[in-house]
């Protein structure tokens, strides 16, 4: 029975640390770079831990992380309005690791503003 209830606990703690090391660190995005990108949204994912879109921009294709799902929800940014084929506005934050990366703020699609952060 205590061989069990280590094994438990062991395995808790492993997967209460996995999300931890595969989400992102706000610290690796430039705050003093405000970025503000226009373009189509050419693959979604709408999922925890945070969603994310690839916008194709002129002359460079984006990956925008975004806030996690219930967020995005809760403040009136549907998975429909996030579709693939879709024009948006995000602005946010350069990643300091990935030129392609940027952290979203706010996005603009369908002619709604919502603030992510």
């Amino acid at each position: 029975m205590r061989t069990s209830i280590v094994l438990a606990a062991a395995l808790l703690a492993l997967g209460a640390a996995l999300p931890a090391t595969a989400h992102h660190g706000w610290s690796s995005y430039d705050s003093s770079q405000t970025l503000n990108v226009t373009g189509t949204i050419k693959e979604t994912g709408y999922e925890h831990p945070h969603g994310q879109i690839s916008l194709e921009t002129p002359g460079k294709t984006w990956t925008v992380v975004l806030a996690p799902p219930s967020r995005m929800q809760n403040r009136g940014l549907s998975a429909e309005m996030l579709a693939v084929g879709r024009k948006v506005t995000v602005v946010g934050y350069p990643s300091r690791n990935d030129a392609q990366e940027m952290r979203a703020e706010r996005i603009t699609a369908n002619g709604k503003t919502v603030e992510l952060r």
